[in-house]
């Protein structure tokens, strides 16, 4: 499925499945590890509110610091009130990209600058991987649905003709062709599908 075709897909699924963990995070839990291995849980929990505001923002093109910063820079910071804030981002996120113009033109996110049809896509991805992780770190179920998976596919899949075989986050991690499509996500990823904590 070639999803250059449709000029904007719903971010809404994406971003609901990644909301319905939230309630599954104990406090408790937050120093857990994560399959990002720079993040605990409130790292990964902070970089989700820190990537929902800056495509929110790269929606609306109302770039600034929160489209300009580089997420790698720094560690992200978890605030207090997340567990109201992350929600609301998410839906903001959802809500930004349905709006007249929000998948025209260029706009910026990472301090990157690229056209918002991509940026669109890249945010379904951020999405869609970080919500496995946050699954997985907290052994939840999740299904953030096809049509999510198929972008963050066409998206990360690793170019035919790249020698390294890497894809958009450094070395793929083999599945096999005949994996359910977001344990392929998850290794293009460089994530081994069947993480568990501790490992």
């Amino acid at each position: 499925m070639d999803n250059t075709q449709n000029p904007s897909p719903d971010l809404h699924p994406a971003a609901r499945a990644v909301a319905q963990l939230i309630d599954g995070v104990g406090d408790e839990r937050l120093g857990d590890p994560t399959p990002c291995p720079k993040y605990a849980l409130r790292e990964l929990l902070g970089h989700l509110v820190g990537l929902s505001t800056a495509f929110r923002d790269a929606a609306r093109k109302d770039l600034g610091p929160t489209t300009g910063t580089d997420p790698g820079s720094v560690l992200p910071v978890l605030d207090d009130d997340w567990r109201t804030v992350l929600p609301q981002r998410l839906d903001e996120l959802a809500e930004a990209w349905q709006t007249p113009g929000a998948w025209d033109g260029d706009t910026q996110a990472g301090g990157v600058t690229f056209p918002a049809a991509i940026a669109g896509r890249v945010a379904i991805n951020e999405l869609v991987v970080h919500g496995w992780d946050l699954a997985r770190a907290t052994g939840q179920e999740y299904a953030p649905g096809e049509a999510s998976l198929q972008v963050s596919y066409e998206l990360m899949k690793p170019a035919g003709d790249d020698p390294s075989g890497d894809g958009m986050f450094g070395p793929v991690v083999e599945v096999p062709d005949s994996a359910a499509l977001l344990d392929q996500v998850v290794g293009f990823s460089g994530r081994r599908p069947d993480w568990r904590p501790g490992d």
